[in-house]
């Protein structure tokens, strides 16, 4: 009688670690993501990052730009408002001609707070621009994708939320 509390407390902690253990191994949000060539000519600032997504793993086909400029941002503002998202976020390297579909709204990512705004290209793709500071440092993001602008703008929020994505961009800004 007295090994039955005894099995029941093992089975439950066995439980629990397997529960942990399974949350640790599950692949990570930015597993559908697959790394591209950077595919924008030379500018003032080094090539960042490139990532392409499906429309099987996010509902639509995504592809996501990031890369730091050291130095660019206002130190005491950061950056303050959607002209300034229009001007740094690097959307005009996929099209000059972006239109602003609405207001920008605040965004944190990475522990980074900036704006984020959606923009039309051409009639049949959305874009994202978002621009995030750390101090005087930028991290600029670009995204372009097919479909509705909620789901291309969560697709890429999701994906700067991952633990790598979120480890690159603080090592990035910070100059490491």
């Amino acid at each position: 009688m007295r090994r039955w509390p005894i099995i029941a407390a093992m089975f439950l902690a066995l439980g629990c670690l397997s529960a942990v253990a399974g949350y640790e191994m599950a692949p990570s949000r930015a597993a559908a993501w697959r790394e591209i060539a950077w595919p924008f000519p030379r500018d003032g600032w080094p090539a960042g990052r490139a990532f392409r997504c499906g429309t099987a793993e996010c509902g639509t086909e995504v592809e996501v730009y990031l890369r730091p400029k050291l130095g660019f941002c206002n130190c005491d503002s950061g950056v303050a408002d959607d002209d300034e998202v229009d001007r740094v976020s690097d959307v005009d390297m996929i099209s000059p001609r972006f239109v602003p579909l609405n207001a920008g709204d605040v965004v944190d990512v990475a522990d980074m707070s900036g704006r984020i705004r959606a923009y039309d290209l051409d009639g049949t793709r959305t874009a994202i621009g978002l621009a995030a500071s750390h101090r005087c440092d930028l991290m600029a993001v670009a995204a372009q994708g097919r479909g509705d602008v909620a789901r291309v703008r969560q697709a890429v929020l999701t994906f700067l939320q991952s633990r790598e994505m979120k480890t690159w961009m603080t090592a990035a800004v910070e100059g490491r």
